[in-house]
């Protein structure tokens, strides 16, 4: 990822097995926050884990960090 780092993300499939409780606490977790997926979710807590683990690739730190920071829109009332 690093050698390309202005370049758009190439995505890849993962097919993974979780404990039922992981599984289960990840989609009440989605369903009270609707601007959140499983894939973002995924993906902000593989990336999360690799930065605070050492990694130095830029482009790990950058979805780290848009993990951190990306806010869900304020609830518009009617």
């Amino acid at each position: 990822m690093s050698q390309i780092p202005d370049h758009p993300l190439v995505h890849v499939s993962v097919v993974n097995e979780f404990p039922e409780d992981l599984y289960q606490a990840m989609w009440e977790f989605i369903s009270s926050h609707p601007n959140w997926d499983q894939y973002r979710l995924l993906q902000a807590a593989l990336a999360g884990f690799l930065f605070q683990h050492g990694s130095k690739d830029r482009a790990v730190s950058r979805l780290y960090l848009d993990g951190l920071f990306q806010r869900d829109p304020p609830c518009l009332s009617r």
